[in-house]
């Protein structure tokens, strides 16, 4: 028996308190990481963790666990080759380096953890996009679909750099630019690598998926649980920029090129980046979920 066919097994006998159950253990770990996220701590990586363990089941559900396995070993050699050019060459990124998991592991010289990290993002975004598409759940065997589908899936994701991005390396400095960068110390050749690199392994996501014919057998229901589920830790990856903010954070940061900045200011313009990129597009993302419901 496939992972759907055990956990639709299990689905269709379970009562709603399961369901509620789940939905409010849910709501408790997107607090967790809308609330402590956002600084790094030791806390902070273990809800990391748990956000790519669900990325993990999430893709095992959606496409069983051979092509889950597939799909993350994709990004994992897409991501950790260009991670490490860009980290000898300043090629696509610009010139940086990593603190975060510095002492730990690395493959090359990045730090194990950006890899799996490339991939719950990247896996939640792939989702958030095909639900902007209308094919969240459906064979991806369309000619349009193989060219648009990864292109706006890596705006999806790269929505989710450039609000993070400037405190992450500036204020929390998980990560240095060396020269610094006119986005409160981040520069514009960073945002460009991330859309190259998303696109390259959506893009191989893409023609993966579309030679592949079976389809997990959701109900409507299920199929929407999941899309919401994708589309709710994609979106409180970003909202846990909001709690600094909130807490009035002041004083100034200098960057790798000695460029200083306010910390009130990045805090506030990291939410206001928030709202119209991340935040609207999940709006649209549920509201196509909610409209493709009522079209049934």
């Amino acid at each position: 028996m496939s992972v759907q066919e055990t956990v639709k097994a299990v689905g269709d006998r379970s009562s709603p308190q399961v369901e509620s159950a789940f939905w409010i253990v849910f709501a408790v770990y997107l607090a967790l990481v809308v609330g402590f996220a956002w600084n790094p701590t030791p806390l902070a990586q273990c809800l990391a963790a748990v956000g790519i363990v669900a990325a993990c089941a999430h893709a095992a559900l959606s496409y069983g666990w051979k092509d889950a396995l597939i799909l993350l070993t994709i990004c994992l050699v897409t991501t950790f080759t260009i991670e490490n050019i860009g980290a000898a060459t300043g090629l696509p990124f610009g010139h940086y380096h990593f603190e975060v998991g510095s002492n730990g592991l690395h493959v090359g010289a990045i730090p194990i953890i950006v890899g799996p990290l490339w991939f719950g993002m990247g896996y939640f975004s792939w989702i958030v996009a095909r639900t902007l598409l209308g094919g969240a759940h459906s064979p991806l065997n369309r000619k349009i679909e193989l060219v648009a589908l990864p292109v706006v899936a890596a705006f999806v994701m790269t929505q989710w750099d450039v609000v993070m991005d400037p405190p992450e390396s500036t204020i929390s400095k998980a990560w240095i630019w060396h020269d610094g960068g006119a986005h409160f110390g981040v520069p514009l050749s960073n945002y460009l690598g991330w859309l190259l690199t998303s696109w390259l392994f959506y893009q191989a996501f893409a023609i993966y998926l579309s030679r592949r014919r079976n389809v997990a057998a959701w109900t409507a229901e299920q199929r929407r649980m999941l899309g919401l589920a994708a589309i709710l830790l994609y979106l409180g990856s970003g909202l846990t920029q909001v709690t600094p903010w909130l807490m009035g954070q002041s004083g100034e940061v200098a960057d790798a090129a000695s460029h200083v900045w306010r910390i009130e200011d990045l805090r506030e313009t990291t939410v206001v980046i928030l709202l119209f990129t991340m935040v609207f597009t999940s709006m649209l993302a549920a509201l196509r979920l909610a409209t493709d419901a009522a079209d049934r």
